[in-house]
């Protein structure tokens, strides 16, 4: 096997394009937590810590999943699926960018950085892949909580503690990653149920699905605005945070009609819609604290 072949291999087991939202909440936080810009050198271990630990992650539980994922047709092409990597040279690799990570927290940034990176891959691992996700609807609403870390991790490595304003921009992403990820499993539907993985689409009525997701996207709205009033941010923060919130909820009240070919195009919708709405606040946010 070619070193080309092998290295898109040990990268595709990162998942990176899911790291990369996970990085775009960090920073922020960070600037949030600076009220301006961080020192370049934390920015730079944090973030670059950060995507090993969720790269880390992201390995584990492509390890602890072959059986899901050759099951569904959306990862039948993983590595580890396909064989392009043997499960203990993944699990080698997992456990390296895990030490890796936590190394970077510990020398760059401080202990608290550290231990909720550690806890973050730990929940991610052992909570969510372990239990959650094959045996509860729900498991994406609290198997969540570790792609809502980054945003405390962020804040910590500045302030080396947390604070109102860091639990209010985690309950943002928190109630963001639901109506984000259902979107995605109403698109993927018969493969979730194929692979038997109780996510909520699969198992409840259309019309539970999209008052959840409404729910979720409300209260992703309210959070964001109670962020702006405790972190004292420009009265412009708020006017955009509604109008590009409103349109998330927009595209989400779409799921109610249409036939399933329509529902599963708006679902795609929600789906692109979400990344860029998270891209779209996370500017926001920094413009808001540095202009």
């Amino acid at each position: 096997m070619s070193l080309a072949v092998n290295s898109r291999a040990y990268l595709a087991l990162m998942k990176l394009r899911v790291v990369e939202l996970l990085l775009v909440s960090t920073l922020p936080a960070m600037v949030l937590a600076q009220r301006g810009i961080p020192e370049l050198q934390l920015t730079l271990a944090t973030l670059v810590g950060g995507l090993l630990a969720a790269g880390s992650a992201n390995a584990f539980n492509q390890v602890m999943e072959q059986d899901l994922d050759l099951a569904m047709g959306r990862t039948s092409n993983r590595p580890l699926v396909v064989g392009s990597i043997s499960p203990k040279a993944a699990l080698t690799f997992a456990t390296i960018l895990a030490a890796l990570a936590l190394g970077i927290f510990w020398i760059f940034t401080n202990p608290l950085a550290t231990f909720l990176t550690f806890s973050a891959i730990a929940f991610y691992v052992g909570i969510y892949t372990a239990v959650l996700k094959r045996r509860t609807p729900q498991n994406i609403v609290w198997g969540g909580v570790a792609g809502c870390m980054p945003v405390l991790i962020g804040w910590a490595a500045v302030a080396n503690s947390l604070s109102w304003s860091a639990l209010l921009l985690f309950l943002v992403i928190f109630f963001w990653t639901p109506p984000h990820f259902w979107a995605l499993a109403i698109k993927y539907k018969d493969d979730y149920s194929r692979a038997k993985i109780p996510m909520l689409p699969v198992v409840a009525a259309e019309n539970i699905v999209t008052r959840q997701m409404l729910g979720h996207a409300l209260a992703m709205i309210a959070s964001s605005l109670v962020l702006g009033v405790i972190a004292e941010l420009p009265w412009w923060y708020f006017g955009l945070t509604v109008s590009i919130g409103g349109y998330f909820v927009y595209l989400v009240a779409q799921l109610r009609t249409g036939d399933n070919l329509q529902r599963s195009k708006n679902a795609e919708k929600i789906f692109h819609g979400s990344i860029s709405y998270l891209s779209v606040i996370s500017l926001v946010i920094v413009l808001a604290v540095l202009v």
